[in-house]
């Protein structure tokens, strides 16, 4: 067992986590997770079933995060152990960017998004903050994450290589998950959308 502040958390004499329990709260932590499937977690740290329900296990048992019927929630007693921000977005490389149209309702986008499989990828999680919300998708072998970041009524849909370096896999996924946004837009009246892929060249998408 190591205690916390030995891997970066801040402890108190009530925690005492091992090192794998402590890898899995670093990715919730870098990943700012608000909820997450166990699924998504198991690719992305690509864990064993066993191993991971018995860390989670442990996490529920101190009150770091709750089991729902839909996954697990990061409860705020796990904000008072960490005293570092979650790491920046620098690595994760742009893959497209929209307006979504004026009026759609975002928490209705979300709602019909949160927990959905597209093709290539499975649901992960959602993090949650003052610039707004991030839904985090994961291939099925956890090497490439998807991630939709919704600020106002801007979308931008980014990858993260966790294990394999596929930009054409990744676009593909993005494709997919677009496709369906589009899909949820249509009900809209659409407004026109800006896109660009990540070497900054600006173009209209037909509204």
């Amino acid at each position: 067992m190591v205690l916390l502040y030995n891997v970066g958390w801040e402890s108190t004499p009530d925690y005492s986590l091992s090192d794998r329990d402590v890898d899995v709260l670093s990715v919730i932590n870098d990943e700012d997770l608000t909820v997450f499937t166990f699924d998504g977690l198991k690719r992305r740290l690509g864990l064993h079933p066993e191993t991971l329900s018995r860390i989670l296990a442990r996490l529920e048992l101190e009150g770091l995060v709750r089991k729902e019927p839909d996954g697990y929630k990061v409860t705020p007693k796990i904000t008072q152990l960490k005293h570092h921000e979650p790491r920046n977005d620098e690595n994760n490389v742009p893959l497209l960017q929209t307006y979504l149209p004026s009026n759609m309702q975002i928490q209705n986008l979300i709602a019909n998004l949160k927990g959905k499989w597209f093709g290539l990828l499975r649901w992960f999680g959602l993090s949650e903050n003052n610039r707004g919300v991030t839904m985090k998708w994961i291939t099925e072998d956890g090497g490439i994450q998807i991630n939709a970041n919704i600020e106002g009524s801007t979308l931008t849909i980014e990858a993260k290589f966790i294990c394999q370096n596929n930009l054409n896999l990744a676009l593909n996924a993005s494709y997919q998950l677009m496709s369906h946004i589009g899909k949820l837009c249509s009900t809209s009246r659409l407004a026109t959308h800006v896109g660009y892929f990540g070497d900054g060249n600006t173009f209209l998408m037909p509204a």
